[in-house]
């Protein structure tokens, strides 16, 4: 997975009009929809899974659960996924990765969000099936295919490789590049 610091920090580094500006660029409205951020991220013909696992992160986004994202969850979004503390991350992994919203996460959940980033990012170094099975393994302890937010943040804390691994697979940069960027400067196939 590629390095991006450098360009990061130059995003961080700009000031708050600049990012309010191009937002407003974005969406005139101030406010961006579910439509307008798969047309600014250029997503046409991705799989039922790619499409549910892009509604999954714009409704983590959206927190105040209105049905857009505004200026503020914007930033708070941008700011949580570059500069964010594990525990803050950790979080918004689990609130991403739990589709049904029951609290906890089993294996199907992981593998079908491990499979749609795969087809969104036309990465497939690693199968999802091992990768769920390696943090099933290590973290799981009770052994009941499932997890609640305390044992997978307390898991993933007591297993760096894990971490590591969820930072590398769940990174957004590319994505939040694009938005940074403008439609202007879109990935050309």
């Amino acid at each position: 997975m590629g390095n991006h610091g450098s360009n990061l920090d130059d995003i961080l580094a700009e000031d708050m009009h600049h990012w309010y500006n191009k937002f407003m660029r974005e969406s005139p409205s101030g406010l961006i929809t579910l439509f307008e951020l798969k047309a600014i991220l250029n997503l046409r013909g991705i799989t039922e899974n790619a499409n549910g696992y892009v509604e999954q992160v714009f409704f983590t986004f959206d927190m105040d659960g209105d049905g857009y994202i505004d200026f503020v969850e914007y930033i708070a979004a941008i700011s949580l996924l570059l500069k964010g503390e594990i525990n803050q991350k950790l979080k918004w992994y689990f609130k991403l990765f739990d589709q049904d919203g029951n609290g906890k996460i089993d294996k199907d959940e992981l593998e079908t969000i491990f499979t749609a980033i795969q087809d969104i990012t036309r990465n497939r170094e690693i199968d999802p099936e091992e990768i769920v099975a390696l943090i099933f393994e290590k973290i799981d302890v009770k052994g009941e295919g499932e997890l609640t937010l305390e044992e997978f943040i307390e898991g993933a804390k007591e297993h760096p490789d894990i971490t590591e691994m969820l930072k590398n697979l769940m990174d957004l940069t590319p994505v939040l590049e694009i938005i940074v960027k403008g439609r202007e400067n879109k990935i050309k196939d």
